[in-house]
């Protein structure tokens, strides 16, 4: 018999890496490029693919309308205005922030396996930041493609391409405008929440909770109290600062029934409402990394 205490060695010639070395800046991009890919469940199995995807469809089911009634009539049909549609679809953008960011900040926390991250040249701000580029980024893509696709819609079926653009050129900075300031917002707002807790049930609630309870609340208080009240009641609800900054980049004004018709201020003030809640979200994004001990 052999003896057990012996033991043998093989080489099975491992060897250190010569390669390139392609830095900080490659990892931040593959992290961003995979996230973003996690964002609509691509490379998972299809079950991870039906609510996003399906939800991205959903958002571009208004401009889809328009653009077919306006194919039959041969005309230029405005049933859903540019400073309007983000109003139409606000709540598939919470829904859609439910199921990504749950699993774009917390599945990496339930598998431990930031520490592989932050063992190389990955920083935890370039982590944060690759976060939340992705699902701003996915975001684009159910608040401006659609916009997108209307504006150019809407001058193809006017049959003249040419005219329509020259009349409505001052449309494109502030649906570009808007569309990114609303995408960063919301997407730091959902992201801080999901990054708390690595479990997915917890975070979807708290996120649909944020959005649609805020926005319930927000309005009572803007209808029953003060214009003072029902400001702050107001930049506490990120629909209704969606569409104060919304209205505001577009030169319009609120309904006067409207809560934030009723409340009456500048749309300035939910714009840079919206630029401060956005920086400080991302601050603690980052805070949150940060104090992982990975």
């Amino acid at each position: 018999m052999p003896d057990a205490t012996q033991g043998s060695i093989y080489d099975l010639g491992y060897r250190g890496y010569d390669g390139p070395r392609l830095g900080r800046g490659y990892a931040l991009l593959s992290l961003y490029i995979h996230s973003l890919r996690g964002v609509f469940g691509l490379g998972r199995r299809t079950g991870s693919k039906v609510f996003p995807i399906g939800l991205t469809v959903l958002a571009f089911i208004p401009a889809v309308i328009q653009l077919g009634i306006g194919a039959l009539t041969e005309s230029t049909v405005e049933f859903f205005h540019a400073h309007s549609y983000y109003g139409y679809t606000q709540v598939i953008l919470a829904l859609f922030c439910a199921a990504a960011a749950p699993p774009l900040a917390g599945r990496d926390q339930q598998t431990h396996t930031l520490s592989l991250y932050f063992s190389r040249s990955l920083e935890r701000m370039d982590y944060a930041m690759a976060k939340f580029g992705a699902l701003a980024t996915a975001l684009l893509a159910l608040t401006l493609a659609p916009q997108v696709v209307l504006f150019i819609g809407n001058g193809l079926a006017g049959n003249d391409l040419r005219g329509y653009f020259g009349d409505e050129w001052t449309q494109v900075v502030p649906i570009v405008a808007s569309a990114v300031v609303l995408c960063a917002f919301i997407a730091a707002i959902s992201l801080v929440i999901a990054a708390q807790t690595p479990r997915r049930a917890y975070s979807t609630v708290s996120i649909l909770a944020v959005f649609m309870l805020t926005w319930i609340v927000s309005s009572i208080v803007a209808e029953l109290t003060e214009r003072e009240i029902g400001l702050a009641a107001l930049l506490l609800s990120p629909f209704h600062m969606m569409r104060g900054f919304t209205l505001f980049l577009f030169g319009e004004t609120p309904g006067a029934t409207s809560p934030l018709g009723i409340v009456d201020y500048p749309g300035w003030i939910y714009l840079l409402a919206a630029i401060a809640w956005t920086a400080l979200a991302g601050y603690l994004i980052y805070r949150r990394y940060e104090g992982i001990n990975a």
